[in-house]
């Protein structure tokens, strides 16, 4: 063998040492940011969902601030945090035919 190919041979199978990473306390570690985007932008259409039906006073801007932050955060679910904005915009439109049509500051069945 000649000596390129033994030095080639011995760094190849050398073990190399793990590099040791500064964790900061109370961090997120990599990938949660996402994952927390994702269930926001769950949460924001569950919540606007909700809110079409009852308590759109507090759950409609609620809708609308999950889902703003899940978009801003690069959520893989957009077409889900798009359906929470819009469905929180619709909480405060509805409230607000009801407010009109029975001149009151909330509605009920």
């Amino acid at each position: 063998m000649e000596l390129t190919e033994r030095t080639h041979l011995a760094t190849a199978t050398k073990p190399t040492a793990a590099k040791p990473t500064a964790a900061v306390p109370g961090a997120p570690t990599r990938g949660t940011g996402t994952k927390d985007a994702d269930g926001m932008a769950v949460a924001s259409f569950i919540l606007g969902l909700l809110g079409l039906l009852v308590l759109n006073v507090f759950l409609g801007p609620i809708a609308i601030a999950l889902a703003s932050v899940a978009l801003w955060r690069g959520t893989a679910r957009r077409g889900r945090a798009f359906l929470g904005l819009g469905l929180g915009i619709a909480d405060l439109l509805v409230l607000v035919a009801f407010m009109q049509f029975d001149s009151t500051v909330s509605w009920n069945f």
